[in-house]
């Protein structure tokens, strides 16, 4: 993959490009998951119990067993290249904490919006809001053991997304998997980047 790096000289010292990817979708959905299988160092968590004060306010439909809740970000750093560094940030996924958004979204290259097919709603105040922005993102299915199959075309069509933004199953549990889904990303963010300075030469 090509990042537009000119020839080095030997022995010059390369300062890796840094690029910042938010982690997004519903609640339970496994955005912390997925920021601690890739991340080469010890993630950043800010999770906390749950308690009897989100009763009635979070909805714990399908994931009824989850005792903690993230209540800022996630974050981890994963080293694709020599010359490329992934910083992830994984967003809360409550409205009542969406207030941070704004601020985890400065400088994002693109966002995965991690999808869970039982509860496919979910996932459209995250399409909504980077759609919003203008910030390119795709969308990783978490194969979750007894949730039913569906076509990633079905999954397109349900979530009303264009057919450009691509759509992909992940396995939020496994490094190799979730590493292809950031690959794609950073792919279709550039893809995209490209196209925009096309359009304003």
């Amino acid at each position: 993959m090509d990042y537009g790096h000119s020839e080095r000289p030997p022995g010059a010292v390369v300062l890796p490009t840094a690029i910042k990817i938010l982690v997004a979708g519903g609640f339970g959905v496994g955005k912390t998951t997925l920021v601690g299988a890739v991340s080469e160092t010890r993630p950043l968590r800010t999770e906390e119990v749950l308690t009897e004060t989100g009763v009635g306010v979070d909805d714990l439909s399908g994931v009824e067993a989850k005792q903690t809740t993230t209540v800022a970000m996630d974050f981890g750093r994963i080293t694709v290249s020599d010359d490329l560094v992934l910083y992830l940030f994984g967003t809360p996924g409550q409205d009542r904490f969406w207030f941070v958004w704004d601020e985890l979204a400065l400088g994002a290259i693109g966002a995965v919006v991690l999808a869970d097919t039982r509860r496919l709603a979910d996932c459209f105040p995250s399409i909504d809001y980077f759609e919003g922005r203008g910030t390119p993102f795709l969308v990783a299915v978490n194969c979750f053991e007894g949730a039913r199959s569906y076509r990633l075309d079905e999954v397109q069509a349900a979530l009303n997304l264009d057919p450009e933004v691509p759509v992909l199953l992940c396995d939020a549990r496994d490094r190799e998997s979730v590493k292809a889904v950031l690959i794609t990303l950073v792919e279709h963010a550039m893809k995209i980047r490209e196209a925009r300075g096309r359009a304003v030469e």
